[in-house]
């Protein structure tokens, strides 16, 4: 049981994610009171640019936490902490003032694919790879860093500190600047000791921009008072503990059940991307030959999570069933969003299992896992006269399970139990599908905001409400799984079978992703 700590029972948890920004009150317990939520802001062009304002995101969570105070009686009172977490990856850099310097380039951001070509090419990546356990793709600071430096250096010579979403929320909530050990081992690091590691910054070619790397500090270790100003901005008490968190996906993994002490347990989080991700010590990753995924340490003595992410998953489902809805819309009829989603398990149960290959890179910025390739594009394979729209629904759904059977085995095999959140885990026909894809039994935690409930957690341990991470977990998060469901065995042994195929062709058709790339661009000019 939590420990009672004095006149305060509430600790804020913040997830600054890339759709929507989140102050999420619990209680010591982990009971989710209330939620506050702002809808993010960021721009896309042509080019491939995503990007991000940073006053506009700090202002965002401002207001958010400034709702929550509105939703819980006497919160600034009763806080005993805060924490935040926030989208991953992405370049968010400040001036010697921390005044931003230019709109922050996002994990979405695919102008550096050159530059990862590139590096991933040279001959020090994979000593890189082998201290960060982490593939070179574009999203991340190193990649986006470099290619600032061969393409805008006017950037980084104002720059001061190169931050990541959350570190720049918590230099506003806090005036430190700092990021924490999981986006600086995986990026610029090495995974067994959680530091910086010179041999990874000079095979990005960084080692004139060293100085932009923030010191790193353990959330569940150091906390840092509320500033004067953020108190005022915000409606909470100065000096309440602030608790930088990990990255979001460590974040939504903890809260979510990656690491309750079960061996070979492994998450997904099926939302608009997927990432796939499993807890293991430092000693046991595996660490495949294509130089792929990412290793991200977890607030736990020497545990680590190894994670492979699909750049789009339910952003999939999200196409087709627009495609739907455009259809009604011509014949004078509509549906929302909502009602299309009611319909998918009744359009599952009409169809086969796998009639149709589905290969879900629907994404502009390509693939990240278990691949890295900026020019993957989606597709069905196998289309013929007798599929219908329930069919390709079908397919879509089956492409997130192949997909997700893909990324698991880049990791060294299939886990023994998945537990999985997001949204679409509430479908009981897709968590079928995701049972039989990975041939598991799949568990539901019934957290709704993982992300935020796992930032929580490291303050809960920070302020000593509990005596370490393990003994949060036991209570925060094993109580919220669900049964286990287990696949269906004719099921698995047919989505076994299907994904040979699945991952021969899409080995088979990136040669023509490149072709096709090259011919946009041609036609674009």
């Amino acid at each position: 049981m939590a420990a009672q700590v004095a006149a305060t029972d509430i600790i804020i948890g913040i997830d600054a994610g890339t759709s929507v920004i989140k102050a999420v009150a619990f209680d010591l317990s982990g009971r989710q009171l209330q939620t506050a939520a702002i809808p993010n802001r960021y721009s896309t062009t042509a080019e491939g640019a995503a990007t991000q304002s940073l006053p506009q995101t700090w202002a965002d969570c401002a207001k958010a936490l400034r709702d929550l105070g509105e939703k819980v009686p006497g919160l600034a009172a009763r806080t005993a902490a805060i924490a935040v977490t926030g989208q991953g990856d992405g370049t968010w850099l400040v001036g010697r003032n921390n005044e931003p310097v230019a709109d922050a380039w996002l994990w979405l951001d695919a102008r550096a694919a050159a530059t990862v070509d590139r590096l991933s090419n040279s001959s020090a990546n994979r000593a890189r790879f082998e201290a960060t356990g982490t593939g070179l793709n574009t999203c991340q600071q190193g990649s986006q860093l470099a290619h600032m430096k061969a393409t805008t250096p006017e950037l980084l010579a104002k720059a001061a500190a190169a931050l990541h979403c959350k570190d720049w929320l918590y230099l506003n909530l806090t005036g430190v600047r700092a990021t924490d050990p999981s986006e600086a081992s995986f990026t610029f690091g090495n995974f067994r000791n959680r530091q910086y590691d010179d041999a990874v910054i000079t095979a990005l070619g960084l080692n004139e921009q060293r100085h932009l790397l923030p010191p790193i500090i353990d959330g569940s270790e150091t906390t840092h008072p509320l500033s004067a100003p953020a108190a005022a901005a915000t409606g909470l008490r100065a000096g309440t503990p602030v608790v930088l968190g990990f990255v979001d996906m460590a974040m939504t993994a903890l809260g979510a059940g990656v690491y309750t002490g079960d061996k070979d347990a492994a998450c997904s989080v099926i939302g608009s991307t997927g990432v796939h991700m499993r807890a293991v010590t430092s000693e046991d990753v595996f660490l495949n030959a294509e130089c792929t995924g990412y290793v991200i340490p977890l607030p736990a003595h020497n545990i680590v999570t190894q994670v492979q992410t699909n750049m789009a998953a339910t952003l999939n489902l999200d196409w087709v069933l627009r495609l739907g809805q455009q259809v009604l819309k011509d014949f004078g009829q509509e549906a929302s969003h909502g009602d299309m989603v009611k319909q998918v398990d009744r359009w599952l149960a009409q169809t086969r299992p796998g009639t149709l290959l589905y290969h879900p890179y629907i994404s502009e910025a390509g693939e990240r896992g278990p691949f890295v390739d900026a020019s993957a594009r989606a597709s069905f394979t196998g289309l013929s006269s007798t599929h219908g729209y329930a069919d390709l629904v079908r397919s879509v759904i089956e492409g997130l399970g192949l997909a997700m059977h893909d990324c698991y085995a880049m990791m060294g095999g299939m886990p023994k139990e998945l537990r999985i959140t997001g949204g679409a885990a509430r479908s009981g026909a897709l968590r079928q599908i995701i049972a039989a894809s990975v041939n598991a039994p799949v568990r539901v935690s019934s957290r709704e905001e993982a992300g935020a409930a796992g930032a929580a957690m490291m303050a809960a341990v920070a302020i000593k409400a509990y005596p370490n991470m393990e003994a949060c977990i036991s209570e925060w998060v094993t109580p919220l799984l669900g049964a286990a469901e287990k696949p269906e065995p004719a099921n698995a042994a047919h989505y076994a079978q299907l994904f040979e195929i699945y991952r021969d062709t899409r080995q088979q058709l990136a040669p023509m992703w490149k072709r096709l790339a090259a011919a946009r661009s041609s036609s674009a000019n």
